[in-house]
């Protein structure tokens, strides 16, 4: 079955850095668009970033640009966002996110908690 785990979220100060990996199973991972979708703690969810297959384009909502990349490994079946220059109202759980079979496929999350 689909299955998709994310990792890499932590505890960092604001300016610092994560990446967070995503390990894609069930499918065949290069042949599908993928997305990371964040949920701030008391809101909706938040559409990041998308990427193609190939990963030759690449596409962020404002509020990341300049500072978040998405990117993928086809041969690892991965997922990766390098996230820099992290800012207080980037606090989220992160989601890799997947259609296929007219249904959509989540992981569980993985925190992120931009503090000083």
């Amino acid at each position: 079955q689909v299955q998709l785990v994310e990792s890499g979220g932590g505890l960092v100060q604001p300016g610092g850095s994560l990446r967070l990996s995503c390990a894609a199973s069930g499918f065949t991972f290069s042949s599908y668009w993928m997305y990371w979708v964040r949920q701030a703690p008391g809101k909706g969810l938040e559409w990041v970033a998308s990427i193609n297959t190939g990963g030759d384009n690449t596409y962020y909502t404002d509020s990341v640009k300049g500072r978040f990349t998405i990117s993928r490994d086809d041969a690892k079946g991965t997922l990766f966002m390098q996230m820099n220059s992290l800012k207080p109202e980037d606090t989220a759980v992160y989601y890799c996110n997947v259609g296929l079979r007219g249904m959509d496929f989540w992981g569980k999350g993985t925190l992120g908690n931009v503090s000083s």
